[in-house]
């Protein structure tokens, strides 16, 4: 196999939560144009069928499906979904999260709280659980968690977030001893990309953070996660199990 080869993804099914925006958008297209067929499973149907459109625009196979990560049975639906349509899944990223804003950490809300934890922990859990428990039984695959910087540097604004994100860190060493040798287990770790959540931000304040604060200077580009999240998808990681990959301009 030839060093490019290692990275095609024909024949394989690849699901991706939080897959019909931002850098899961990116990561399902660039699955398909290296030859998977893909699964979309966000909150929102409509946007999930849409990105569908453009996968079957490369000549794939594309499933929408609605999920709420934070929904503990909604996992056993997308896993029975996928294994229904595609009768396998050589591929899952966990990339759905949520880090909505608070004014002060005493006005977090137990709902907030639960919220937070729930869709960026305990629904990749439970869908990991599943699904690389079927992995391990059958050809094997890969699992790739998104994580973020704020798992180990957490703002004041995203404490809950970060506290989550770092379960995820904690999920991907202990997945991967569980259900190797057949499955690998790695992590995504992004700082700040500029993706349609950067629309909210300061852009003069963040532009002038970044050129002092990352050797890069600048925020990520959508596209600039493909490389990661094709390199842990395919062949090409084969001995890479249990790492967190940072993808971040390089903090200084």
């Amino acid at each position: 196999m030839s060093a490019i080869d290692k990275f095609d993804m024909t024949g394989k099914v690849a699901v991706v939560t939080g897959g019909s925006r931002g850098l899961g958008r990116e990561m399902v297209l660039a699955f398909a144009e290296q030859g998977a067929d893909v699964v979309i499973a966000s909150r929102k149907l409509d946007n999930c069928e849409s990105v569908a459109r453009e996968v079957e625009a490369l000549g794939r196979q594309a499933l929408p499906i609605a999920y709420h990560a934070a929904e503990w049975d909604a996992a056993d639906a997308l896993a029975d979904a996928v294994y229904e349509r595609f009768g396998r899944c050589d591929v899952l990223v966990n990339n759905a999260g949520m880090s909505p804003l608070y004014p002060s950490v005493d006005a977090i809300s137990e709902e907030l709280f639960d919220k937070v934890v729930g869709v960026n922990l305990k629904g990749p859990f439970r869908l990991s659980a599943l699904v690389g428990t079927r992995m391990a039984e059958g050809d094997g695959g890969a699992i790739i968690f998104v994580s973020s910087v704020a798992s180990t540097r957490p703002s004041p604004v995203e404490l809950v977030y970060g506290a989550a994100k770092a379960g995820v860190n904690n999920l991907t060493k202990g997945l991967s001893g569980t259900f190797g040798p057949k499955v690998r287990v790695n992590c995504i770790v992004p700082g700040p990309f500029l993706t349609d959540i950067s629309k909210a931000w300061d852009m003069e304040q963040f532009e002038a953070h970044a050129q002092e604060g990352f050797a890069l200077g600048r925020g990520g580009r959508p596209d600039e996660i493909i490389g990661a999240a094709l390199y842990l998808a395919s062949d090409a990681s084969s001995y890479t199990t249990g790492t967190m990959i940072e993808v971040d301009g390089g903090p200084r």
